[in-house]
């Protein structure tokens, strides 16, 4: 009986023959925490009588949630996360250097890694070939300590793609109307593996924004195979060596197949107060927005910032629709200002953030007021989720989020491009 993606990273991992339901103790590649769950795994690292972090790990901390620092209490925690990278020898990606699942992406995570970090959108790195997941911190700390964890190896959802992107939709369309199908809940510990001829047509930032929001499904993972796509996006990186490909058997067996035409799919939009509340976006047309959001984890990559930019070139923000970007690294920020993407934006009118979470987690930058709404490419809508129980957040792509800033109301892409 043939493997699954997942069945096939995790046996090389654990050294098993890891099958879908089977409790695994694996040797774990990359492991990170950030200044929000960062603090409590170095605690709990501390408690358990750690001293070393595992020689055998690539052990990162990322400053990147609060920057730079809003508050004293935050700027303390910061403190904590440096003095430890300096004690141990963990890398620190400090403030301004971007988000940890973009860098993650961009640097760090290669096919075939079993990839932790102590924040749901760990699932990210799925999208280049890594069984990467969230866990809580305590878990962290000692993987931290040991170099290892426990899993129970989840069975799998095959999603098989079709077809092609019309014009005017994007993977976050693609991902929003998976999760409005299969609902909220409707992967719980399930891996989510995407394959398909589609794929040769997906690029690998697309591939991540499918694969951050798997999790909103419930998944454990979202992962995509590597392939020739994944090789030429890591060449282009420099980091060629890293490739191998990963397929899974002809005969794997998957829980259950779910089949999407891409031909099919138009721009969508998540209602509040769920990722599963979809509708498209054609339909919201006369709900007002306050603010409009391009960035965060799930969709502040270069291509995105390029999709915001060419529809907003030479027009305008709506003047009662505050617009902000925020560029999800450095890198993509000093790309998208040799590319001219930054100015066009600023253009339009435009703030631009630091690099960073910014406004998604609501703790600092882009607080809704009381009442407000935003349109956000974040992956999350929850009530409070942007600092305000009283706010509404509505989730898109970055090209129904540039439209909508240049209308004032959610607009379907495809009405201004």
């Amino acid at each position: 009986m043939g493997k699954t993606l997942v069945e096939k990273i995790l046996s090389v991992k654990s050294e098993t023959e890891a099958k879908a339901g089977n409790i695994i103790i694996a040797n774990v590649d990359l492991v990170f925490a950030h200044e929000t769950t960062g603090p409590l795994a170095i605690r709990q690292f501390q408690a358990a009588g750690f001293k070393d972090v595992a020689s055998s790990l690539k052990a990162v901390l990322f400053i990147d949630h609060g920057v730079p620092s809003p508050a004293w209490q935050l700027s303390n925690d910061h403190m904590l996360l440096r003095r430890f990278a300096q004690e141990t020898g963990c890398l620190l990606s400090d403030i301004g250097d971007g988000i940890c699942h973009q860098i993650v992406a961009e640097s760090l995570a290669k096919p075939g890694d079993l990839v932790v970090g102590a924040d749901s959108h760990t699932v990210t790195a799925g999208g280049i070939g890594a069984f990467a997941c969230g866990m809580g911190s305590s878990d962290i700390a000692i993987v931290f300590g040991v170099g290892k964890t426990w899993l129970r190896v989840p069975e799998s959802i095959r999603i098989m793609v079709s077809g092609k992107f019309a014009h005017g939709v994007y993977a976050k369309d693609l991902i929003l109307h998976l999760i409005g199908q299969i609902g909220a809940d409707g992967a719980t510990y399930k891996a989510l593996e995407f394959s398909g001829d589609a794929l040769n047509n997906i690029s690998i930032p697309e591939r991540l924004t499918i694969a951050n929001m798997a999790v909103e499904a419930g998944a454990k993972v979202g992962l995509f195979t590597s392939d020739n796509v994944t090789k030429a996006y890591l060449t282009a990186l420099g980091r060629s060596d890293q490739y191998q490909q990963i397929i899974p058997d002809h005969d794997a067996v998957y829980e259950k197949t779910i089949n999407i035409n891409l031909d099919d799919l138009e721009p969508v939009v998540a209602k509040p107060h769920s990722v599963d509340n979809i509708a498209p976006a054609r339909e919201l047309k006369n709900i007002k927005i306050q603010q409009v959001l391009i960035g965060t984890c799930t969709n502040g990559r270069l291509d995105d910032l390029a999709i915001a930019a060419k529809i907003l070139k030479g027009k305008k923000h709506h003047p009662q629709t505050r617009l902000l970007v925020g560029p999800a690294s450095r890198g993509v920020l000093l790309a998208a200002i040799e590319a001219g993407y930054i100015q066009t934006l600023i253009d339009a009118g435009a703030v631009i953030l630091p690099p960073g979470c910014g406004p998604c987690l609501g703790l600092h930058q882009g607080a809704l007021g009381t009442g407000e709404a935003c349109l956000s490419t974040a992956n999350r809508n929850f009530k409070a989720r942007m600092g305000n129980p009283e706010g509404f957040i509505y989730l898109s792509s970055p090209a129904t989020a540039a439209a909508t800033a240049i209308t004032g109301e959610i607009t379907d892409p495809r009405e201004v491009i």
